[in-house]
């Protein structure tokens, strides 16, 4: 995404990081009152955790967003694209699971959090090459 301006990175994280936030408000409150009498008490702890760690990585991106406007390291964009991918990966093969009844799906999860920490890898190489 070498096209986006710099200025742009922050403006899509920020926008990524709000659709992430309002979008696990959303399914929190369906997982508390349209799932809650559906799903095993163990699929929607799963689905719960999916929901978590969307909002704690909706949380992450505000603060890139934030830091994106004084820095536009290749480290911090690539820890924006990681967080992204790995809350799709992980928290929607989380949903896809429940909601599918697909145990299959599961499979994808650690690739998520595997990405997940790739990219507090990458914005931890941003922050210590930050000057």
């Amino acid at each position: 995404m070498q096209w986006i301006h710099p200025k742009g990175w922050a403006r899509l994280a920020m926008i990524a990081a709000c659709f992430l936030a309002g979008s696990s408000v959303a399914l929190g409150a369906f997982a508390a009152h349209g799932l809650a009498h559906q799903l095993s008490a163990s699929y929607l702890a799963v689905f719960k955790t999916g929901v978590q760690y969307q909002m704690w990585h909706a949380l992450a991106l505000m603060g890139c967003a934030l830091w994106l406007q004084h820095s536009g390291s290749r480290w911090l964009r690539a820890g924006v694209l990681c967080l992204l991918l790995g809350t799709v990966l992980f928290s929607g093969s989380l949903y896809a699971l429940t909601l599918l009844g697909m145990p299959k799906l599961g499979m994808i999860t650690p690739i998520g959090g595997v990405t997940f920490l790739l990219g507090w890898s990458c914005l931890m190489i941003a922050a210590w090459r930050y000057r």
